[in-house]
């Protein structure tokens, strides 16, 4: 059996799905609040306190909104347009949807 090496891991997690929240997600209070980067910069994550995210991919601001909420290490995403992806977080590193996203440091 083939080892991947941890930037081209699935995360999978046996966290159940939650259906979408009906209303806004309660504001976040946990250390992940904040800036999270693909190694090249290219995707761009924000953990906003008030339990939004908006990510950004390249030159395109704001690609994809929406709510997320964190469970222990586990974050669980619910896109505007009615994606849903979950993610964890390991050792200080975000991994979602086969990303690896590390915290960048406030300005």
């Amino acid at each position: 059996m083939t080892t991947l090496p941890v930037q081209a891991q699935l995360v999978t997690t046996d966290f159940p799905r939650s259906p979408r929240p009906v209303e806004d997600t309660s504001p976040q209070d946990h250390h992940f609040v904040g800036m999270w980067v693909t190694e090249d910069g290219h995707i761009r994550h924000e953990l906003l306190p008030n339990g939004r995210y908006d990510e950004a991919r390249g030159t395109r601001s704001s690609a994809y909104r929406g709510r997320y909420r964190v469970t222990g290490d586990i974050i669980q995403y619910w896109d505007d347009t009615g994606f849903y992806a979950d993610g964890q977080f390991r050792d200080g590193i975000l991994y979602h949807a086969g990303y690896v996203f590390y915290r960048k440091a406030k300005d």
